[in-house]
């Protein structure tokens, strides 16, 4: 985005109820005002029944946070709440009846389609996904794709659309980021947005994601949130929005505008004057809502006293609002008319050059990357592709850059193009290296920086739209100059070249696509732009006219003034060329025959009898450049003469050229003159008055010429002088070329060089593409909790054990560690880090969290490859786990010695029927030994002989039903040549697990004791 909310086209038509707004009244390639979406806000376009909605968004923990904000809040507020929380569907809520108990103002359940109202609580039933249509709340089913279901987004995104300035938007407690993206929106379009303190929410991931995406306003507690709704429902300035009380309409004059814009000026370097003023407007009222100011000058105060505020107030002027393939017709159109008209003029190995001016945070520009890779399909590998994405917010062109999109985009996104161009990481999107790599982002300000030059298209959509004519009329020969002969522009849907149509013909209306015409750029152009040539060191920056209406009325009463009493006249440039005729001109001047063009000199326009003196006052006003007056002289016209009296002023305008000012007078329209007793004698016979007439052009004539000749001689000097000059400039351009020569083969040298750079940076950017997968992989199978911090304690890393330990979302890295609530209890772990970091040792200490699980945390100093000091690095170790198996090896050690102590044989055998360990009593009575029989499944012990029917029914049935079984009689030859009876005592101890369970197996005699259990 390049100002305002660019790159963002709008989504419908525009409503036919938004009236134009104060667009200039010259000639300009403006979009229709009733498009411009920040007009439409303006509050005389406000249709009437418009009131504040406030859209509520909360999951986990935010059921008691919203009770509490309806505690505080009257019931005549005069405003509508609508709650959307996320809530398990299938099965009747008994949220509305618990509301219920915390509000005066009348409860709605939203179960089908209904109007809404003020002074009411709207809640959205389980399963159902609410939108605002034409102030009617709509459910939808929720959809079967459980990530595309954003309940909050989506609910507060079409509240932006439909209400703008109306809008407030509020996050509470609750897991995950659903919220962000709608408060992205809302803000946007002018509204304003609050996040629950992340302090005081129980779960507090939804207000910490929708704080990191800077789209929030204020971050308040529960009670505040009631008071500051209460305060913004009631401010005089937000009613204006929507009522039509002239009263509470902002006003701002023309010195205010000139310290808001200088103070903007000086700190971001760009000038805001040349905007259109509703959008200036209405972002001035809604900062001084947020800061409880009702007037313009309390308003200029605080930021000179809060300079963060200018900063806060110039990032309001640039809000982003975009999306990937918004208006997807609109690529469509680019894929089947643009497109293969470019690869057909494409020559040899020249790349595809495209340039998005106001990008925002970068989605257009991928999209239309991936628009161009589908169009290219195969081909995309050998044809090389050139985007430059330009913004002039840094802090946008940061994210664009990071190329990291939350989960949100997969409803504006296909799966097959999510799968192909996205890669899933920390819950978020990931555009794919492919795409990243045809993309350069850079910061520019497309109305004073260079642009690019040799381009086949330029994507500008709904940047124009909040721009005034001047820039427009700027940036359009900024484009021409930029592209092709067969350059391609593409503008927004209420956007077009308007006067500049010399510049570009149409292609496709709908979609706004143009293409260049094969003509000379104007001469006016130029690089920087400098879009305010009249501005002088004493004087500030010309404002928009739009904001003055007091000076608009004395403009206008004083051109009609001029029109009806002020003398018939003409402005000349320096070349007495016709710029601009005044008042009724036809008595003195008319066409001369020939070319058209030329009929516009004044010196070939004059009627007979005026062109001697027309001469002289001419070319005396230019010469001493003072006014020249000429009386009495005599002009036919339709046959008939008549006396004129003639002045010539000129005009002097700072950073403009001069031009006169030639008024045409009549002198009988001055007070007549009554002549005096014994004065002079009457007028002369018609003769002498002929001839006085004719002495009178002669010395006219002779005074002209005496000029002309004088004219001529100093023009012969100058040709003189300029003639030696230019000798002595040729042999300077001689030198100079010379000189180029010798900079060109050094600039094929450093481009040799540059290209050599450009290859190795591209093989260590694979090189660390592979090093960060390498290491993003490590750490998700490592089942250790490890955080990375930097030296100035700032997260950079964590794994994933890790956000579950310490209660991390992927929005905190970049974030202090001391912002953050672990899971655990470590008092001084901000100053256990910073001493690691000062003394390179290693701290170690066992902490426990909430649940009263033991871990065992360790610091470390984190070192990089050049082996300095530049973090730290925790993990934290599960303490129960290493002694629960600890206590399990002692068991286990603990059996084996009272089974090697015991004098009747006996076996033991884990959950696996493996022999773990056995007696020497055990080993004499079967002639078996360790190696044979370690480890072994007990019914492949001395070749199979142990697998008989009866072990089976003791091993496989009655001691897993049982547990214990006592005196089974086992009948068996297990030792060739040596039949056996033996009573068998069982006892089978589960531990949860297949490798905990023990098995316990004692023999003995069947003579020396009855049996109690039989096969």
């Amino acid at each position: 985005m390049q100002y305002f909310a660019s790159s963002m086209p709008p989504a419908q038509p525009p409503r036919p109820d938004t009236p134009a707004d104060e667009t200039p009244a010259e000639p300009a390639p403006e979009a229709p005002a009733e498009a411009d979406e920040e007009t439409q806000g303006d509050a005389n376009a406000r249709p009437a029944g418009l009131f504040l909605v406030v859209g509520v968004g909360a999951s986990a923990g935010g059921l008691e946070a919203f009770t509490e904000i309806l505690d505080a809040l009257p019931s005549d507020l005069g405003i509508a709440i609508v709650y959307v929380a996320h809530q398990a569907s299938g099965r009747d809520s008994g949220l509305a009846d618990i509301l219920r108990s915390h509000t005066g103002m009348r409860l709605e359940l939203v179960k089908e389609e209904m109007p809404l109202q003020p002074d009411h609580v709207y809640v959205a039933p389980p399963g159902v996904q609410l939108a605002v249509v034409e102030q009617r709340l709509v459910p939808s089913p929720r959809p079967e794709d459980r990530t595309q279901y954003t309940p909050i987004d989506v609910f507060l995104s079409s509240l932006a659309k439909e209400l703008e300035a109306c809008a407030v938007g509020v996050v509470l407690s609750g897991n995950g980021v659903d919220g962000s993206s709608g408060l992205r929106e809302v803000k946007g379009v002018g509204g304003i947005t609050i996040a629950q303190d992340p302090e005081t929410a129980r779960y507090d991931n939804m207000p910490r994601a929708a704080i990191a995406a800077g789209c929030v306003d204020l971050v308040l507690t529960p009670h505040r949130i009631a008071e500051e709704l209460q305060r913004i429902g009631r401010h005089p300035y937000v009613r204006s929005s929507y009522s039509r009380r002239p009263g509470d309409e902002l006003v701002i004059h023309q010195e205010q505008l000139h310290r808001i814009f200088t103070m903007l000026r000086n700190t971001s370097g760009v000038d805001f004057t040349h905007y259109k003023p509703p959008t200036i407007r209405r972002r001035l009222q809604r900062r001084m809502v947020l800061h409880k100011l009702d007037n313009v000058e309390q308003y200029i105060k605080y930021m000179r006293e809060n300079p963060d505020e200018v900063t806060k107030l110039y990032q309001d002027l640039l809000i982003h609002v975009t999306r990937f393939f918004r208006d997807p017709d609109s690529f469509k159109a680019l894929a089947s008319d643009v497109f293969p008209q470019i690869m057909q003029h494409r020559r040899g190995l020249s790349p595809i050059r495209l340039w998005l001016p106001g990008c925002s945070t970068g989605e257009e520009a991928y999209s239309v990357a991936i628009a161009l890779l589908e169009f290219l399909g195969e081909e995309s590998s050998a044809v090389p592709v050139q985007i430059f994405a330009t913004d002039v917010s840094e802090t946008a062109i940061e994210h664009a850059r990071n190329g990291l999109y939350a989960d949100s985009i997969a409803s504006d996104l296909s799966p097959e193009r999510l799968r192909r161009f996205f890669t899933k990481t920390d819950g978020k999107y990931r555009i794919a290296k492919v795409v990243r790599d045809l993309c350069v982002f850079a910061r520019q300000d497309v109305t004073r920086d260079p642009p690019f030059s040799k381009l086949d298209l330029i994507l500008c959509r709904n940047v124009l739209i909040y721009m005034g004519a001047v820039l427009q009329r700027k940036l359009m020969a900024v484009f021409h100059y930029a592209l092709k002969p067969s350059g391609f522009l593409m503008l927004g849907g209420a956007e077009t070249v308007g006067a500049q149509a010399d510049l570009f013909a149409v292609i496709d209306k709908k979609h706004r696509i143009f293409v260049k015409r094969a003509i000379e750029t104007p001469s006016n152009f130029q690089i920087p732009v400098e879009y305010n040539p009249s501005r002088s060191p004493n004087r500030g920056p010309r404002l928009p006219t739009e904001m003055h209406s007091t000076h608009s009325f004395q403009n206008e009463a004083n051109r009609l003034i001029l029109d009806r009493y002020g003398p018939p006249g003409v402005i000349v440039d320096e070349n007495f060329q016709i710029v601009q005729f005044r008042g009724k001109t036809g008595s003195y001047l008319e066409p001369a025959p020939g070319d058209a063009a030329q009929s516009l000199n004044l010196l070939k326009m004059a009627r007979e009898g005026l062109l001697h003196g027309l001469q002289t006052a001419l070319y005396g006003a230019r010469k001493a450049d003072k006014p020249v007056r000429k009386q009495g002289l005599r002009v036919v016209s339709n046959g008939k003469g008549h006396e004129v009296d003639l002045h010539v002023i000129p005009l002097t305008v700072p950073g403009e050229e001069r031009h006169f000012l030639v008024l045409f007078e009549d002198p009988t329209a001055a007070p007549e003159v009554v002549p005096e007793v014994g004065g002079p004698p009457p007028p002369a016979s018609s003769d002498d008055e002929r001839v006085k007439q004719l002495q009178e052009e002669l010395a006219a004539s002779r005074e002209y010429l005496q000029s002309i000749i004088q004219d001529l001689e100093a023009a012969n000097e100058e040709l003189q002088s300029a003639n030696e000059e230019i000798l002595s400039s040729n042999e300077e351009l001689q030198s100079t070329n010379e000189e180029l020569d010798t900079a060109k083969e050094e600039l094929q040298s450093t481009n040799e060089e540059l290209n050599t750079v450009n290859e190795e940076l591209h093989g260590r950017n694979e090189e660390l593409s592979r090093v960060n997968s390498d290491l993003v992989n490590l750490l998700g199978c490592v089942e250790i909790a490890i955080v990375i911090v930097g030296s100035d304690l700032s997260i950079r890393r964590f794994t994933p054990m890790a956000e579950k330990v310490l209660n991390l979302i992927p929005t905190d890295i970049g974030r202090p560690i001391s912002q953050i609530k672990p899971n655990i209890e470590c008092p001084g772990l901000e100053k256990m880090i910073a001493r690691v970091i000062d003394t390179v040792t290693i701290q170690e200490m066992n902490v426990r969290d909430s649940e009263g699980n033991w871990y065992a945390l360790r610091i470390r100093p984190y070192k990089n490859v050049e082996n300095r000091i530049d973090g730290a690095v925790l993990a934290l170790f599960d303490i129960a786990s290493r002694r629960h198996e600890l206590e399990l090896r002692q068991a286990r050690d603990s059996s084996r010695a009272i089974v090697e102590m015991m004098r009747q044989p006996v076996l033991m055998l884990d959950g696996h029927l493996r022999v773990q360990a056995f007696n020497r009593p055990f080993a004499d009575l079967f002639a078996l030994s360790a190696d044979n029989a370690i480890h072994r499944h007990v019914y492949d012990l001395d070749a199979g002989r142990w697998d008989i029917p009866p072990l089976h029914r003791l091993l496989d049935e009655l001691l897993p039903r049982q547990g214990r079984c006592a005196e089974f009689l086992l009948e068996h030859e297990f030792v060739p040549a040596r039949p056996m009876k033996l009573l068998v005592d069982g006892i089978r101890i589960d531990g949860g697990e297949p490798g905990s369970t023990i098995v316990v197996l004692a023999f003995q005699g069947a003579g020396e004791r009855e049996p109690a259990a039989r096969d």
